[in-house]
């Protein structure tokens, strides 16, 4: 009898190449080593760059946004077995659109998310050093898109003025969006 051959951990490219659909992979339950860098960087408006140039085909973008994990020492593309560290200016996503199904706001990100705004699926607005505001919409597990001002803009014009405040409601939850006026 004949023993079989150690299996051999998948690397970034066979798992990516494993993911399709809706599914993501468990990788919050990955423990790899860090492996170092790797010359990725989501840009500010949400376009992904590798070596200087953008990744110009969405399915491979769509597929590393799937083993993007953000750790406390920053953003990382993790397997069973790698750990690459890349670059992220603001936020990972971009909430690029947002529709009502119901009572809930439902949101599309650009790498193709569909998040229903709720108690797990928080809206938050900051505002920036230019007292603009920056709302954000959590996606998972402390991963977090940008909503983009357009949409924004769909939110304040849905909005209820609650004692001075704007309010947008979704999944049982109230979210603020700032003070009205």
């Amino acid at each position: 009898m004949t023993a079989a051959p150690p299996s051999t951990p998948p690397s970034l490219a066979a798992v990516l190449a494993s993911v399709g659909g809706e599914g993501l992979p468990p990788v919050h339950l990955w423990s790899p080593d860090h492996c170092g860098a790797i010359d990725i960087v989501i840009r500010r408006d949400g376009v992904w760059m590798h070596e200087g140039s953008p990744i110009g085909r969405p399915e491979l973008v769509r597929l590393f946004s799937t083993v993007l994990r953000h750790d406390p020492d920053g953003y990382h593309l993790v397997t069973p077995v790698e750990k690459l560290s890349l670059t992220v200016e603001d936020l990972p996503f971009r909430a690029v659109s947002v529709d009502v199904e119901g009572d809930d706001l439902v949101f599309v990100t650009d790498v193709g998310d569909r998040v229903t705004a709720g108690p797990e699926h928080p809206i938050e607005v900051e505002t920036g050093p230019d007292d603009e505001p920056r709302p954000r919409l959590h996606v998972r597990r402390n991963l977090w898109a940008r909503i983009s001002r357009s949409v924004f803009y769909e939110l304040v014009e849905r909005a209820e003025d609650a004692d001075g405040a704007l309010i947008v409601r979704s999944g049982g939850a109230a979210f603020s969006l700032g003070r009205a006026g």
